[in-house]
């Protein structure tokens, strides 16, 4: 049986309860199409993280390695398309959990630009929508911790050849979070919607090695 590899972050700057650790935490211990999942809440700190996900890695050895985080704003679980070697959390007036804050800095000083997704993007976004959950491709994973750790995910895969595939998805806000003050207005969606579309999703990772040339109609500007 294939093993999947899930990772959420816990709480993080103004985001009380994550909806990546949320929906890892529901999906673990699943079997869903032939693979069995296994999910780990690794750190909120730049570098640290890294190293927990390879270390859960190398411990797994999985067919695929699926990464989650917030994206506060976001109406729809997304998919992202790229990492780039880039970290500048100073932009969001944050830091990551150790406190640390990066402006300009490289994931890996020698590494190139950036990466793409090796999960199939369009099959699993057509089947997350086809379960009823709004899903879409997005082009930018932003420069915090989450795209620092797709970007370092996959840095290792390459740089080690390894068979296994990875992307990263986002998460709109919980409802509870979306009710606080400073986020009325903004988007969510319930852990019961994020598991169902992620069972989709995982389903048609499973079930396309590689990806379907389909067009995929987006209404997300990044």
């Amino acid at each position: 049986m294939d093993t999947i590899l899930i990772t959420g972050f816990g709480a993080y700057a103004n985001t009380p309860t994550n909806p990546a650790e949320k929906l890892a935490l529901a999906l673990d211990g699943e079997e869903i199409a032939g693979a069995k999942i296994v999910s780990r809440i690794v750190s909120g700190a730049y570098f640290r993280c890294i190293e927990e996900t390879v270390a859960a890695m190398e411990e797994l050895k999985p067919s695929a390695v699926l990464m989650l985080g917030e994206y506060g704003g976001r109406s729809m679980i997304t998919l992202e398309r790229l990492a780039q070697n880039l970290n500048d959390c100073a932009r969001y007036d944050v830091t990551d959990t150790a406190g640390v804050t990066l402006q300009g800095e490289l994931t890996v000083p020698d590494g190139p630009v950036g990466y793409y997704a090796t999960v199939p993007l369009r099959a699993m976004t057509q089947a997350m929508r086809d379960a009823g959950v709004p899903t879409d491709i997005s082009d930018s994973a932003a420069t915090f911790c989450c795209n620092h750790l797709m970007y370092g995910v996959l840095h290792h895969i390459e740089e080690n050849k390894l068979p296994i595939r990875a992307g990263w998805v986002h998460l709109p806000h919980l409802p509870e979070v979306a009710a606080m003050i400073q986020n009325l207005g903004a988007p969510s969606m319930s852990v019961d919607t994020l598991v169902k579309g992620m069972r989709a999703g995982i389903e048609a990772l499973q079930a396309n090695q590689e990806d379907q040339n389909i067009n995929i109609i987006s209404k997300m500007l990044i």
